[in-house]
């Protein structure tokens, strides 16, 4: 007697298909569409092969992200910022006076260790001048901003920072099924009829992915890393302490083998976008399959420099980043709402005044 029951889903809109024996072939119960029964038999086998080649696939070589640090150790310093966690190291001529991403004013002096020498540094292009210039020209036109941010004293305290990144390489090789729609609208009569076409579009082929970085700070928020790339690689230089000077740089809270997850995917987002401008001609296009195998994988370990600026308001924390090579800027603001009710009140009433006159 059967023990095994196979239900399959619509490709078009995943609702359940069932066979019609007029038809000979599987049929929606929802938008209607048709499918040859061994088509949908071979979309599934795809989609079974790419979670088998995922639970496969290959890690990255992290063996050789990073190094040690030598005789250069002795002329560092750590700093442990008791507030958020963050460890800060810098050379022995620079001081820290407060944390650049919670902005406390305490950091407690520590023991340099336990930090893998970069491979890489990418040295600062802007100065803290162009980065404080750059902040009050975020700054400007925005009324409502509390005075914590617009303050003069309180800009002056960004700091520069060397922020830890893992730069990934790897090569995909993808097979990719997508379902391309071409849709057509026309009136009948009193109606209006959409008429929405399938294509089953294969694409395979390989894509080579260089330094693709993943930050190694858990303090850093992602959305602000990924805001202010890209970093221009052709100025990397391999690593030198006497680029430090001046400069915080944070020891790495994320290790490379636990930054893997991030970089597959965004290599695997990548490749479907590569591969979805190949596909012209569609009004839509829905990806049914992504195999995608990586190989040649190789980690690198990099300081990235970063201009930090955090503040606190209402007991929650804004940072603002800026690229320190590039000047492209991304921040969190809030809003006074004194300043915003002062500003409604200034609109409001001589509004109210024109109203009253006019209904005289």
């Amino acid at each position: 007697m059967p023990t095994e029951v196979t239900n399959y889903k619509c490709p078009a809109c995943t609702g359940p298909l069932h066979f019609d024996s007029r038809i000979s072939k599987l049929k929606c119960d929802y938008c209607d569409s048709e499918f040859e029964p061994e088509a949908v038999e071979r979309i599934y086998a795809d989609k079974e092969a790419a979670a088998a080649a995922a639970a496969n696939a290959p890690k990255w070589d992290t063996a050789g992200a990073g190094g040690e640090w030598g005789d250069e150790a002795a002329k560092m310093k750590a700093y442990n910022c008791p507030s958020c966690g963050a460890q800060l190291v810098c050379d022995e001529t620079t001081t820290a006076t407060s944390c650049p991403y919670c902005g406390n004013p305490t950091v407690i002096p520590g023991n340099f260790s336990g930090m893998l020498r970069p491979d890489y540094i990418l040295p600062f292009k802007n100065s803290k001048e162009d980065a404080v210039a750059a902040l009050k020209k975020f700054y400007k036109g925005k009324k409502l901003l509390p005075k914590n941010f617009s303050d003069q004293n309180h800009i002056n305290e960004i700091k520069g920072v060397y922020v830890p990144f893992w730069l990934f390489d790897a090569k995909a090789n993808a097979n990719l099924v997508f379902d391309g729609q071409k849709i057509s609208v026309h009136e009948h009569g009193d109606d209006t009829i959409t008429t929405t076409r399938h294509y089953r579009v294969v694409r395979s082929g390989d894509v080579a992915f260089a330094r693709v970085p993943v930050d190694g700070s858990s303090k850093m928020p992602d959305g602000h890393m990924d805001a202010i790339e890209p970093f221009h690689y052709a100025e990397l230089k391999a690593f030198s302490s006497a680029y430090l000077p001046g400069f915080l740089a944070e020891k790495y809270d994320v290790d490379a083998e636990a930054s893997q997850s991030r970089a597959t995917e965004r290599i695997r987002n990548s490749t479907i976008s590569a591969f979805e401008e190949t596909c012209r001609g569609y009004d839509r296009l829905n990806t049914e399959l992504a195999q995608i195998e990586l190989s040649e994988n190789s980690v690198k370990y990099a300081m990235m420099p970063v201009w930090l600026l955090s503040t606190q308001w209402k007991g929650k924390n804004f940072l603002f980043a800026m690229n320190g090579q590039t000047g492209k800027l991304v921040g969190d603001l809030p809003v006074s709402m004194a300043k915003f009710w002062a500003w409604f009140a200034g609109i409001s009433i001589p509004l109210m005044v024109i109203l009253g006159l006019i209904m005289r």
